[in-house]
């Protein structure tokens, strides 16, 4: 997984280290999904921006922020889809890492779903 992270990152150009993803349970990602976003319900993956930084020699502000993914929402999702469970995954960290990098497939005409397809083609 890691190596296709890094290749996620290279694709994307941005720098290894700038987000973090955890791997959780349907039960860990249902109470994120309701405190932050009031859905009482389990879902496959939840992006959290990282908080901008103040910027000058003595700050980093390259932190993107968390994806947070549900491995048992994404192994039924990988059984309905017809693929593995690693693919699965893949294809919810291209999806969560597009959401911290501003794409909201909720707001916008389709941009976020056409990078997510080409990215899943050009790297699963």
């Amino acid at each position: 997984m890691k190596q296709f992270v890094v290749r996620l990152c290279q694709r994307l150009r941005i720098s290894e280290g700038e987000f973090a993803i955890v791997f959780t349970n349907d039960r860990g990602i249902r109470h994120l999904n309701l405190l932050f976003r009031n859905w009482d319900r389990a879902t496959d993956v939840l992006s959290f921006p990282g908080e901008p930084k103040p910027k000058g020699p003595n700050f980093e502000n390259n932190y993107l922020g968390d994806i947070i993914i549900s491995v048992e929402t994404a192994q039924r999702q990988a059984f309905d889809r017809h693929h593995s469970l690693e693919t699965e995954l893949r294809v919810l960290i291209v999806h969560g890492l597009l959401h911290l990098l501003g794409y909201d497939h909720e707001t916008d005409q389709g941009q976020m779903r056409r990078r997510e397809l080409k990215l899943q083609r050009e790297l699963l």
